[in-house]
């Protein structure tokens, strides 16, 4: 464990442990199921752009809903990091924030902590039709690893309790050794050199 792995694991136990929705920065408009009443769901024009581009800060925060979620693996055997992609599915604008809670195993219910370099320098704002990625660590690939089988797996969002259930990637599934789990943050584009875990 290196201090920077430490550091991000402190990084996202601040905000993983928080169950009732209490956050740190106040975004408490997106509690209520049926829309943000300050923000307004009537369009933010601007739907041309990818990931970040004509958006504003001031579009609502992305919840379940919004998003399809789904998992890739990467690189080859044996598979130790994987990609989840979230792509907005709702056809408006909305703000995906923080980092995805994942919870691989019912018997480990901590989430897998954050790695805080890969916290981009501005916000993710996706426009219809556009994703973002969250590069994943499963293990450190050895054979003499604690490693469990998993087939599907859980992620939240930053500010919305609701579960999305994901189906691991490949027929076998992905192995998964809970004391080497780590995720990065969402960011427009697929960063795996600059994050480094």
């Amino acid at each position: 464990m290196s201090s920077s792995d430490t550091t991000g694991a402190a990084d996202g136990g601040k905000s993983a442990g928080t169950s009732g929705a209490t956050g740190s920065t106040g975004s408490t408009g997106s509690k209520g199921s049926a829309g943000s009443a300050k923000t307004g769901s009537t369009g933010s024009g601007g739907s041309s752009g990818s990931a970040g581009e004509g958006a504003s800060v001031s579009d609502p925060v992305c919840t379940a809903r919004d998003v399809a979620v789904t998992a890739a693996t990467q690189g080859g055997a044996p598979y130790t990091h994987l990609v989840l992609t979230a792509k907005n599915t709702s056809g408006h604008s909305c703000r995906l924030t923080g980092f995805p809670h994942i919870q691989f195993l019912e018997s480990h219910k901590q989430d897998a902590p954050a790695v805080a370099r890969s916290k981009p320098a501005t916000p993710v704002v996706l426009t219809a039709g556009a994703p973002a990625y969250a590069l994943v660590k499963l293990s450190d690939g050895g054979v003499d690893e604690d490693n469990e089988p998993v087939s599907a797996f859980s992620v939240t969002l930053e500010d919305d309790p609701t579960v999305i259930a994901v189906t691991a990637p490949g027929s076998d599934g992905i192995a998964v050794d809970p004391a080497k789990v780590l995720t990065g943050y969402w960011t427009p584009e697929l960063r795996n050199a600059a994050d480094g875990f």
